[in-house]
């Protein structure tokens, strides 16, 4: 028995003072369901992958959904909570509890709304997510600016590199309405600093730096011996979720240890190699993370990522187009969100319905979902299944 995903919902990405974070919630979850083709008293239990460290006074946010339909009255509904890759970690446990056979229709949602906080409360927050006892004052964009300052002088600056990522992301926003950016930016403006594009934490720049994002992202998933009652399904054909410790003292952070880890336990439980993947979606937090990503993932040796995009295995008519939904660059980084739109973005391309963002003749996608400096690492193979 495994699960299938068989409906989902995504509200756009941005900024969204006019909706509450529950709002966020239920918009998300009622369009996954409705796409499903089921009712609320359906669903058998539910799930929320959710951050917060404070970004929102809610604390205990398992049952918001649950305001959305009497049918979802009595429920059960768990938050999970895995930094930003609190979505994927969502999605497993309910595949989880559906290969276990405990529920066979469940209903999971990633949402965060993050903009009730000016950028320095956000960046506090997220902070939230590093390992205390050492890095305690040390902001995720100046943990990331260690892991790029680190990574240029082991293999060479690769600024120029990580300018052409933004670029490429903030390319394929454009055909992606639920962006938060879609705009088209010029190499030659991310590839320098200056009063609208500053260095945030040396070497990366504003443009090197994910956004800050309300959101929320939802799918159905159901036992697959139930797929014959649905217009489309996906199924998980392999997955993988790794762990590595807190401390970045403790890690080489010149490559993605845990990363590489996951992938390569994916692709064996897949049957398959990178070479086999048609489309990705990565977690680019920064442009760093997705220039070792690349080879965390098996598509260039250490410290040579940047091969892959000067060739153009990466862009969008590559051999891998990798983040064609914009990425959490330009697409937006609502963190509880994050995972389940990878899912929800993937599960498009490989049924057909990605509309503009469509890689043609896509059948086999890749999820890769982190938490914190490469901590939690999540990474699924998604196919169509019918």
């Amino acid at each position: 028995m495994d699960a299938q995903i068989v409906g989902w919902g995504h509200t756009p990405f941005g900024f969204h003072k006019d909706k509450t974070f529950e709002a966020l919630i239920q918009e998300a979850a009622a369009e996954a369901i409705e796409m499903a083709g089921l009712t609320p008293k359906d669903i058998d239990a539910i799930w929320l992958g959710h951050f917060n460290s404070g970004m929102v006074p809610d604390a205990f946010a398992a049952s918001l959904v649950l305001g959305l339909d009497d049918g979802l009255r009595f429920k059960p509904a768990t938050r999970v909570e895995n930094a930003c890759a609190s979505g994927s970690a969502a999605i497993f446990a309910a595949r989880d509890a559906i290969r276990a056979g405990s529920a066979r229709r469940v209903l999971v949602i990633g949402a965060e709304k993050m903009t009730g906080l000016d950028t320095k409360g956000v960046t506090a927050a997220l902070a939230g997510a590093s390992y205390s006892q050492e890095e305690s004052g040390v902001s995720f964009p100046q943990i990331f600016g260690r892991i790029a300052a680190g990574y240029f002088q082991k293999y060479g600056n690769k600024s120029e590199t990580l300018a052409r990522i933004a670029v490429k992301n903030h390319q394929n926003a454009l055909a992606n309405p639920l962006a938060q950016m879609r705009r088209d930016v010029s190499f030659e403006f991310c590839n320098s600093v200056s009063d609208k594009n500053p260095l945030i934490a040396s070497p990366l720049r504003l443009t090197d730096c994910s956004l800050i994002s309300d959101g929320a992202a939802a799918l159905v998933m159901v036992a697959d011996d139930m797929s014959a009652d649905f217009d489309q399904a996906v199924g998980f054909r392999g997955a993988a979720q790794v762990n590595d410790v807190l401390p970045m003292s403790r890690r080489d952070m010149t490559e993605l240890t845990a990363a590489r880890y996951a992938f390569d336990r994916a692709y064996d439980q897949a049957g398959i190699t990178v070479g086999d993947i048609d489309v990705a979606e990565v977690h680019d937090c920064f442009t760093i993370a997705e220039l070792m990503i690349y080879e965390a993932m098996g598509l260039a040796p250490s410290g040579k990522g940047a091969a892959r995009v000067a060739d153009g295995t990466v862009l969008r008519d590559g051999a891998l187009p990798v983040n064609l939904s914009g990425g959490l660059k330009a697409k937006g980084h609502p963190v509880g969100a994050t995972g389940v739109s990878m899912h929800v973005m993937v599960a498009r391309q490989v049924t057909n319905t990605a509309a503009d963002m469509q890689r043609k003749d896509a059948t086999l996608g890749c999820v890769f979902n982190m938490g914190g400096s490469g901590v939690a690492n999540y990474c699924s193979i998604l196919e169509a299944v019918k």
